[in-house]
């Protein structure tokens, strides 16, 4: 049998020869390894595409029914003969064409192959569809050339409406006898001749970043040449997609409840209708690889994308999502939404009163909550007179959304009370429960702490615990650096990772994160967690209950004896648990945890101050990574804008003041750096940003940082020593992140010290 690798959908590559011979009608496929010989068994849904030696005889005896380029969702492109033949659910064969050697058959799996490419151009099918003519097609191909082949120094003549000779010249005489101006920039030059603004040159690299990208569709439309319709028709032929025409079909609410309405709106999309397993989505975009993985990490279906206007999709968005009241109203008129039910688990019999003012409130803020995509309410009962004011906090940072009036603020405590089964009679202790609601087919848990505050009254915090898929490292925001560096120690057969860092900062993911890149069928992983908020198959999951005694230390107990590879504790609360471990670390599991603590050093420290012994923790050791979050600069209005030299010199003396002048990397110059800054737009309400970015430190337990640990060095010589070893401080993380046009200067000191 021939040798074959398998390509799976996290990226992982595995090449060997199977165990018998593979059938698209199979589900699974085995295969000893070529490193170790070991059989390994792998589901075809975890598998993105297989790569055969050879072309079996039953293809080679057949005529192709087409040629397309494809693209499967972790990055590979091939150029390939497609043999349809039987339509198969899972997948199907190509041949690769031009490959050297040739004569390899990939199989490709339907839920991992972007949008298929047929070889014909755009201006092939318009023409065949009698969109444009021929001739009409070459000279739009002709502009779109001059237009993406513009130098910089025409565009600037363009935007300054100045002649292009002048241009020319003043380059020229600039130039002239001053070797160290040859590799300066065009625009750097005419400013400092004084010829042209910042703003002008700036104007015209944005043209020019323009015209790059501008695309014959785009021009088409532009010049009136064609419709939206006829480009879309075209493209939707062209990528082998469905055209919707959007006024003729109804979405199914089953569809609409698979897609969160904020991801609906970032992405413009419309989930049409669920078949089986696969979820019907309609696009403006068929370009855009993105929105296609975007909806598969989102969702638990296999996304079937079609092609309709972006005119028909917002019209759509528009009559089926924001159809609603306004929340405000909802607070001036209590009216009780029918699409909500409480989930009172703990007593059946509750009676919900269905006119009550107060239920209807309580259950318009969660959902409003949860629609706007926040992570916290606050609910900050004033003094006497004074209204109750409710606060969301989206994105890490705290924004006041409404103020009810005060007569209201008791029944609001109680009644957030009742639906989290606490003493609605007790208003002297700090009490902690959860809200379970059921709203559009989805559940939403909120977990509820209620504090007693000065003049007799009760706060209340409900945090959103969202139930969502684990993203794949490579998704997570990991500098290139600090993502090799993790993925290596992940593939330690044993030893202790800790993710440390404060509440909020995205712990609990990142180490879902890393879970899920060695989630295999052969390695039994345990999780113990208060609550569990990320679940995945291949996991065995556990919720801890105080209550009861069931602590994270009894939890580690029982793993231990229930035969574990991998464990993962969601919290070390105390000396117990994290003796126990460091002990389960150093006898032959793979142990994950976290930890509150400000950065990786310090982590060692405070570790060491809790009773843990030095040698046996840096001999468990594998690595530490601290974590934060930042607010990510919008994507859709973010603007290129050059700081000046004295803001650039600041935060490169930021950068290297906090990597104590140990580390190897080097920032961009001056001209060649590139910085974002915010605008503010509807997606982002305004502000200039949009989502969160993770900033990262991660030390790794070398050699050199293991005999510093167990010599007791102190917090500031451990730094300097994991810096010079390759750590990025979470400061250094951000800078980079910054240089990347991904966030600013403001938001990294607001998260780093």
């Amino acid at each position: 049998m021939a040798k074959l690798v398998i390509n799976l959908k996290n990226g992982k590559n595995f090449e060997g020869d199977p165990v018998r011979p593979f059938s698209a009608a199979d589900t699974d496929i085995e295969l000893l390894t070529a490193s170790d010989q070991s059989k390994q068994v792998f589901l075809l849904e975890e598998v993105a595409c297989i790569i055969l030696e050879g072309v079996p005889p039953w293809i080679s005896s057949r005529e192709p029914t087409s040629v397309e380029e494809l693209q499967t969702t972790t990055g590979l492109t091939f150029k390939v003969a497609i043999y349809d033949g039987k339509k198969n659910p899972i997948g199907f064969f190509g041949v690769v064409q031009d490959a050297i050697p040739p004569g390899k058959t990939v199989f490709f799996v339907h839920s991992a192959v972007r949008p298929r490419n047929k070889e014909r151009t755009l201006g092939e099918i318009l023409q065949e569809n009698g969109a444009i003519s021929p001739e009409m097609m070459n000279k739009v191909l002709k502009q779109q050339q001059v237009i993406r082949n513009k130098r910089m120094g025409e565009l600037i003549a363009e935007s300054a409406n100045i002649p292009h000779e002048i241009i020319e010249n003043t380059i020229s005489q600039s130039l002239a006898g001053r070797d160290s101006l040859k590799n300066a920039r065009v625009g750097d030059i005419l400013i400092e001749a004084g010829l042209v603004t910042r703003q002008q040159v700036e104007q015209a690299f944005e043209k020019q970043k323009a015209g790059k990208k501008l695309r014959v569709g785009e021009m088409l439309i532009e010049q009136g040449l064609i419709s939206e319709d006829h480009l879309l028709e075209a493209l939707a032929a062209k990528f082998q997609m469905r055209f919707l025409d959007l006024k003729e079909i109804v979405p199914s609410k089953m569809a609409m409840a698979a897609l969160p309405e904020g991801l609906v709106t970032r992405l413009q999309v419309l989930p049409v209708e669920i078949r089986g397993n696969q979820l019907v989505v309609a696009t403006s975009k068929p370009t855009d690889p993105a929105i296609g993985d975007d909806l598969r990490f989102s969702t638990n279906f296999k996304i079937d994308l079609v092609v309709a206007t972006s005119t028909q999709i917002a019209a759509a968005i528009d009559l089926h999502y924001n159809k609603k009241d306004s929340i405000d109203t909802i607070i001036e008129e209590m009216v009780l939404g029918d699409d909500v039910v409480i989930d009172d688990e703990a007593d059946g019999s509750q009676f919900i009163e269905p006119d009550s003012k107060i239920i209807s409130l309580i259950n318009q803020l969660l959902i409003g909550a949860y629609k706007i995509g926040a992570s916290d309410i606050h609910i900050e009962p004033g003094i006497g007179k004074q209204p109750v004011q409710i606060r969301y906090r989206i994105d890490g940072e705290c924004q006041v959304a409404h103020q009810v009036a005060a007569t209201f603020k008791n029944a609001i405590i109680s009644r957030i009370k009742i639906i989290s089964n606490l003493d609605i009679s007790e208003r002297r202790k700090p009490q902690s429960g959860k809200i379970t609601i059921r709203y559009e087919n989805r559940k939403l848990e909120f977990r509820v702490e209620i504090t007693p505050t000065v003049g007799g009254q009760e706060d209340a915090v409900l945090r959103l615990l969202s139930s969502s898929k684990p993203l794949p490292l490579e998704l997570m925001g990991f500098y290139p650096r600090n993502l090799e560096r993790l993925e290596a120690i992940l593939l330690k057969p044993y030893g202790l990772i800790l993710c440390v860092g404060p509440t909020g900062s995205g712990k609990t993911t990142t180490l879902h994160s890393a879970l899920g890149s060695i989630n295999k069928a052969n390695r039994k992983i345990w999780t113990a967690e208060d609550p569990v908020e990320i679940t995945q198959t291949g996991l065995r999951q556990v919720q801890v209950n105080t209550k009861i005694g069931f602590t994270f230390a009894e939890a580690m107990r029982s793993f231990l004896r229930a035969d574990p590879d991998v464990i993962m504790i969601g919290e070390m609360r105390d000396a117990e648990t994290a003796h126990i471990a460091i002990e389960a670390s150093l006898t032959g599991h793979q142990v994950f945890s976290t930890l509150h603590t400000n950065n990786a050093p310090e982590t060692v420290i405070r570790l060491i101050d809790m009773g843990m012994d030095p040698f046996n923790f840096a001999d468990a050791m594998l690595g530490i990574v601290a974590q934060r979050l930042a607010r990510k600069l919008c994507d859709k209005c973010k603007v290129f804008k050059r700081p000046s030299r004295e803001e650039y010199n600041d935060i490169v003396e930021e950068f290297y003041h906090d990597a104590t002048e140990k580390t190897d990397i080097t920032l961009p110059g001056y001209i060649d750096a590139v910085f974002m800054a915010p605008k503010g737009c509807e997606v982002c309400n305004g502000t200039g940003y949009k989502g969160r970015l993770a900033l990262h430190e991660i030390m790794v337990g070398t050699p050199a940082v293991k005999r510093a640990i167990k010599n007791g060095t102190s917090v500031d010589i451990l730094k300097e020593l994991a810096i010079s070893e390759g750590m990025l401080t979470l400061k250094m993380d951000g800078i980079l992140k910054i240089f990347s046009g991904l966030t600013n200067m403001e938001q990294i000191l607001k998260v780093c010290v």
